[in-house]
């Protein structure tokens, strides 16, 4: 009798994995959630969690904008760069991951899966849990909120990680077949009107009704053939 074989066949493999960053791979929510209130409450605003809860997912510009109206009294950029840098502080201190999310990217680096980081975060938060990952090269690509494309949920910050993969690894590459993990509506919103199948891994923020491909607990224990065969159920 044929030996079965140790490992899934290729074509069970997703043709590659785009993840977002704040709150999928790394529990950062709470420390923009306490820089945000930090912030408004100092220049005599009101903010709650529920409020920052709202605006997951939302670029860092736009957050500004409302961060304004709520009665901070700085320009964008200061704002951005404000809470850029509490949160960065943060992170350096304790980087935690969620559960499962270093074992999926580790198994889908070894598999040899194009991965992209597709964040509306900006670059300095970004090199910090890149390095907590494995470092340069961990991701193919990397795309941050601070590249001028338009944010989530616009689909410009998916399409532009499908092209670059695309150009890094030197073969055509269409969003068919791709899988885009998400913890926000907002970024749903943007991944799925890229064209890319999207997979919700709720953390503070439900997804049930977000119009995800499918949703999942949790990372743990989720194998590279595992997103394959999800993208293979659905477009089979």
């Amino acid at each position: 009798m044929p030996s079965q074989p140790t490992t899934p066949p290729d074509d069970l493999l997703p043709t590659a994995v785009l993840f977002d960053m704040d709150g999928t791979l790394v529990d950062t929510e709470p420390y923009w959630v306490e820089a945000e209130i930090e912030l408004v409450r100092s220049h005599g605003g009101t903010w709650s969690e529920a409020d920052s809860l709202a605006m997951v997912g939302t670029g860092l510009e736009d957050a500004a904008a409302v961060f304004q109206r709520a009665g901070v009294d700085l320009g964008i950029r200061e704002i951005v760069e404000h809470l850029l840098g509490r949160v960065v502080a943060r992170t350096r201190e304790r980087t935690v991951r969620r559960d499962g999310a270093r074992e999926l990217v580790a198994a889908l680096r070894e598999r040899g899966v194009p991965l992209a980081l597709v964040t509306s975060s900006e670059a300095p938060l970004a090199e910090v849990v890149v390095e907590a990952f494995g470092g340069p090269g961990t991701f193919d690509v990397v795309v941050t909120g601070d590249l001028g494309h338009p944010a989530k949920p616009a689909p410009d910050p998916y399409l532009l990680g499908a092209a670059r993969l695309a150009e890094r690894t030197g073969r055509p590459l269409g969003t068919e077949g791709m899988v885009a993990v998400e913890d926000s509506r907002t970024g749903i919103a943007s991944a799925t009107a890229a064209g890319i199948f999207t997979v919700g891994v709720p953390n503070m923020v439900p997804l049930h009704d977000a119009g995800a491909d499918a949703v999942l607990p949790t990372l743990a224990g989720l194998g590279p053939e595992d997103l394959g065969r999800l993208v293979a159920g659905v477009r089979a």
